[in-house]
């Protein structure tokens, strides 16, 4: 049969689906330099097909301009069509930047912490996700069984990363039934964000060429264990050396370190709308459910906002190396570079005010008396999108991180998702959130 190898000019949206438009590999040099055709509106597609109130409307075009340093090509050797994508930059057709690019959002925020601080942000997101095509059991949480009741699926799937740049740092069945987690290398500013998407991509790939599907949705059906995305967080000096680790500070966490997330616990209610963009993700963020449910800094600590991960001194390894912090309240409803790009800015909102390490709670926070919590600036995170979307628009400093047409398209696009699940029970929002995701 003749083929002829299809290219997709992709970029993350703000429902966090990938979209975009192809083009013949023979045209891949020509594209690289023009790119491709894009409308405004269609970012403020919805992960379940209607458009959110636009800005645009019908008006406007832009260009897709694909990243040479951000190309997938997978070849699975099925017989199937190569996966073979370029996330890529929006921008105005004289090639300026789109204030609503959310691949600009992030570059914009690396910028900045770079030229004021002169420091870089090493990143990893820690996924899981819901793999249809496992035979469930009772009891399976973390089972070598398990991972045979899913078949080669990890095997294929892990060596789709590699093929596409990605290293798997560790996989395995997690707590929920049918639940998987994979967690990969990290890397610096937006390529961290980039490997996201490819993540997200090439489990669905992975999956669709075995027959089945993922679902990234934070509830696949309620009262279940949800799927989180765990952001991991380090700085770097401008030499490459890590600069969040202090052998002598409480837990490791240096002053600079403990700076950047005071930033984010301060504006930490806000994030959620960021982090936490669905109706269904508010059903994760709740007490005693492993993610996150307060505004506070943990030591090794699974419910924490933030929590500060173990370190590794076996054999001599370099406990710098090795330190970051992670941040629990976001999912992958959440497009990757605007989740990254506000905890950056959050971060370096601490930075610039020299706010001090937060005092690390050694308590579940539902235990503490009001005035403890009012002591250590602990707060409840928001309950629902729409208390989030509230908590992000009384947060002046977090709403002028935004270009003012971007902010607008996003608040418009969330409100327009929480008016669709409106009046639907939890059962069915969790049934298209699964669907879209």
């Amino acid at each position: 049969m003749i083929r002829e190898e299809l290219v997709m000019a992709c970029y993350c949206d703000i429902a966090g689906q990938t979209r975009g438009k192809g083009f013949p590999l023979s045209e891949l040099d020509a594209r690289l330099a023009s790119g491709v055709g894009w409308t405004p509106t269609n970012i403020m597609l919805t992960a379940f097909g209607p458009i959110a109130s636009s800005p645009w409307g019908p008006f406007g075009d832009l260009i897709l301009r694909p990243d040479p340093e951000a190309e997938v090509r997978v070849d699975f050797q099925d017989g199937s069509a190569v996966e073979h994508f370029l996330l890529s930059d929006v921008r105005n057709t004289d090639g300026s930047p789109w204030d609503c690019c959310p691949r600009r959002f992030l570059k914009s925020a690396v910028e900045d912490l770079r030229s004021e601080t002169g420091l870089q942000i090493l990143a990893a997101f820690e996924h899981e996700f819901y793999y249809f095509g496992a035979q469930e059991r009772i009891g399976s949480a973390y089972n070598l069984d398990s991972i045979r009741r899913h078949g080669v699926f990890a095997e294929v799937y892990l060596a789709a990363l590699r093929a596409a740049g990605i290293t798997c740092d560790s996989y395995l069945a997690e707590f929920g039934p049918r639940q998987y987690e994979v967690t990969c290398e990290p890397a610096r500013g937006v390529q961290a964000a980039d490997h996201a998407v490819i993540v997200r991509e090439m489990a669905r790939a992975t999956a669709q060429r075995l027959g089945s599907q993922v679902s990234f949705a934070p509830a696949v059906t309620p009262d279940v264990v949800g799927n989180g995305v765990h952001i991991h967080l380090s700085l770097l000096d401008s030499k490459g050396v890590p600069v969040a680790y202090d052998a002598t500070a409480p837990h490791g966490l240096s002053r600079i370190g403990g700076s950047f997330v005071a930033g984010i616990l301060r504006h930490g209610r806000g994030l959620c709308a960021l982090t936490a963009p669905s109706v269904v993700s508010y059903q994760r963020l709740v007490p005693h459910r492993w993610s996150a449910a307060w505004t506070n800094l943990g030591y090794r600590d699974r419910e924490a906002m933030v929590r500060i991960c173990p370190v590794n001194e076996t054999g001599g390894r370099d406990p710098a190396r090795q330190f970051n912090v992670e941040f629990r309240a976001a999912d992958a409803t959440a497009n990757p570079y605007l989740a990254l790009g506000v905890l950056i800015r959050a971060g370096l909102e601490g930075l610039r005010q020299e706010l001090p390490t937060p005092e690390i709670t050694s308590r579940d926070p539902e235990t503490l008396t009001t005035s403890e919590r009012e002591r250590l600036g602990v707060t409840r995170l928001p309950q629902s999108l729409g208390e989030a979307l509230e908590a992000l628009a009384a947060d002046e400093a977090a709403c002028a991180w935004f270009p003012e047409q971007l902010l607008d398209a996003y608040v418009r696009h969330k409100e327009a998702e929480s008016e669709i699940m409106r009046g639907l029970d939890r059962d069915t929002q969790c049934a298209h959130y699964t669907e879209a995701y």
